[in-house]
């Protein structure tokens, strides 16, 4: 059902049992899944790929221009899949040339006032709590969670089942399946609590809790830790994500934290 009191441009492409509520406007070239929802007042932009069951909150403003002074008008497009939760006042920003588009996962939360920048690329059933800020070109991987108010410097890459406490100034790579806090930002566990809910095993949370003994406890330089994580750990997925992410990380891996707990 679209509100007589909406802007929805002829040529917009809506699915079907969408319900668009009064006031919201819809521009040209959007495209809009099956079964979503878009709140009052919502501005869905040139370049908006949304998928099917989202829910497009009051005030929202998906796929805007880039706060980028390289951007030359190029067309370019903001990606939403499915079942993804965008609260009150969102702004998602499209892509460059550098990428070409923003991408936002399957199955997210992104909570009141979170900023999503050009070229970013957010992974499957993430929470960014309310008052994330990313910068352009950041890359969250799967079952990520941002506390509110944290705010992550351009460039850096977050891995899987990451949690960060609100308030932090992330500048450095975060690795896979551990908690990051303090200033400046330090490693200071295994998420285990995360891992748990998520049905990992004992052993397998064990396992990750003894790589991360030698890579930031230790007291090794990161690449004689990975060197012995290599030769001396169990094969298994999350050792070799952890591995590749460490290893192809281009701005440095957040600070070791001698009072970290797992």
């Amino acid at each position: 059902m679209i509100s007589d009191l909406a802007s929805v441009h002829p040529q917009a492409k809506i699915g079907s049992n969408v319900q668009i509520d009064p006031f919201v406007t819809i521009h040209q070239d959007v495209e809009i899944g099956d079964n979503c929802w878009i709140g009052s007042s919502a501005v869905i932009m040139d370049g908006a790929r949304i998928g099917n069951g989202c829910k497009i909150f009051p005030g929202a403003v998906i796929s805007a221009i880039p706060q980028d002074l390289k951007y030359e008008g190029e067309k370019t497009t903001v990606e939403i899949g499915e079942n993804t939760t965008i609260r009150e006042f969102v702004t998602i920003n499209k892509g460059t040339n550098a990428l070409g588009k923003t991408v936002i996962g399957n199955n997210c939360l992104i909570m009141a006032y979170v900023h999503v920048a050009h070229d970013c690329m957010i992974g499957n059933n993430c929470i960014l709590a309310n008052g994330v800020t990313l910068a352009g070109h950041i890359v969250i991987h799967d079952y990520a969670i941002l506390g509110g108010l944290t705010a992550v410097h351009q460039f850096v890459q977050i891995g899987s089942h990451v949690m960060i406490s609100g308030g932090s100034l992330v500048r450095k790579d975060v690795p896979p399946f551990v908690k990051a806090a303090r200033e400046p930002l330090a490693y200071v566990g295994v998420n285990s609590i995360g891992l748990k809910r998520r049905g990992f095993s004992t052993e397998t949370i064990n396992s990750i809790q003894e790589i991360y003994r030698v890579l930031f406890m230790d007291q090794h330089l990161y690449n004689k830790a990975l060197d012995i994580i290599e030769a001396e750990m169990p094969a298994s997925d999350e050792r070799d994500e952890i591995i590749r992410f460490v290893r192809s990380s281009t701005r440095g891996i957040m600070k070791r934290f001698s009072g970290a707990e797992e």
